[in-house]
């Protein structure tokens, strides 16, 4: 006997078609996953090495002796530390946690800083936890506030795995035909959506690179747009390119002009990947929405350049911007 599609509606797997992807369950996401967690007393440039080496942009990490995670650690936390270290971020005195005022005496005595005193340094990007039953559709919700990722916990509090705006995507995108309700929305353009009127912060290919982290700090951002003097896109400079300048003890990097910088960071990138080029992050004002969508998960960026015919910045497509879009289209 079959059900009725009332029922069938809101029961992932009793259907081979039309999948409510809202109502999809965090653990089925997360199957086969092995979590990357980095211990509480590693050293922050070892945490970002793993981070590097793993191809991940955070991991969760994990306090032995207190047996709970105490904090994500991400190349926010990582860029917020630099600054820190460096004396060009003031945060007054009554604002310092302990852990911050730990942190500033062990990098300016040039001593080793574990990565707990690092984790959510920068409070842009906080350690969040779901279960592993939590439906897909609250997920994007919280994506579409701001939330970059979540840890999906067992019953026994165990990590099952970590959900991110990219790895969501990137399933959301391979099964779209299985999910027509969501079909209208990626046939409209950028400026139908209201993707296209955004501002954006953007520094001079001949600004310093340490200008442009200070930039993105000062504006709560996590990338910034490299223009020629003409306004031309010539590039990004993001905070996970802050791996670059810390792989190898890369500090003199920090003193590039953001044109070098980009171009060096785009030859590391293809040295990795035995790519030629690394892909342009931008899209045409004009483009679609799914359009977009596509090439946010084909380049597995964060964020793309909206701009027009004439190579001018008019604004840029993050992945928080997509799951704002994508939450309105959420079951209620």
């Amino acid at each position: 006997m079959s059900l009725p599609d009332s029922l069938n509606h809101h029961r992932e797997g009793l259907t081979t078609s039309h999948h409510d992807w809202t109502m999809l369950q965090a653990k089925k996401l997360v199957e086969g996953q092995k979590p990357v967690q980095i211990d509480a007393n590693t050293s922050i440039e070892n945490a970002c090495e793993i981070l590097h080496m793993s191809g991940i942009s955070c991991a969760p990490v994990y306090d032995a002796s207190r047996k709970q995670y105490v904090g994500m650690f991400d190349y926010g936390d990582l860029m917020t530390y630099v600054l820190l270290a460096l004396k060009k971020m003031d945060v007054p005195l009554e604002d310092q946690s302990m852990e911050m005022r730990d942190l500033i005496h062990k990098s300016r005595q040039h001593q080793q800083v574990p990565v707990k005193l690092a984790s959510d340094l920068s409070g842009k990007d906080p350690f969040c936890a779901v279960l592993a039953e939590t439906r897909l559709g609250a997920i994007v919700n919280d994506f579409g506030s701001g939330i970059h990722r979540v840890a999906v916990m067992n019953s026994n509090g165990e990590l099952a795995g970590v959900l991110s705006q990219s790895s969501v995507l990137d399933f959301l995108m391979r099964h779209l035909s299985e999910f027509s309700h969501l079909q209208p929305v990626m046939q409209k353009t950028l400026p139908e959506l209201g993707l296209v009127n955004s501002n954006v912060l953007s520094v001079n290919g001949d600004a310093q690179v340490l200008e442009a982290l200070m930039a993105m700090s000062s504006n709560n951002v996590t990338s910034v747009a490299v223009l020629d003097d003409q306004g031309v896109l010539i590039g990004n400079i993001s905070m996970a390119d802050i791996q670059y300048i810390m792989k190898d003890l890369k500090a003199s990097w920090l003193w590039l002009s953001c044109f070098q910088f980009v171009s060096k960071v785009r030859q590391s990138r293809g040295v990795e990947t035995g790519e030629d080029q690394y892909p342009i992050l931008d899209v045409n004002a004009t483009a679609t929405f799914g359009y977009a969508l596509a090439k946010l998960q084909a380049t597995k960026v964060h964020r793309l350049w909206v701009v027009n015919d004439n190579g001018l910045v008019a604004g840029v497509v993050s992945l928080t911007d997509v799951f704002k879009i994508l939450s309105a289209h959420t079951d209620s």
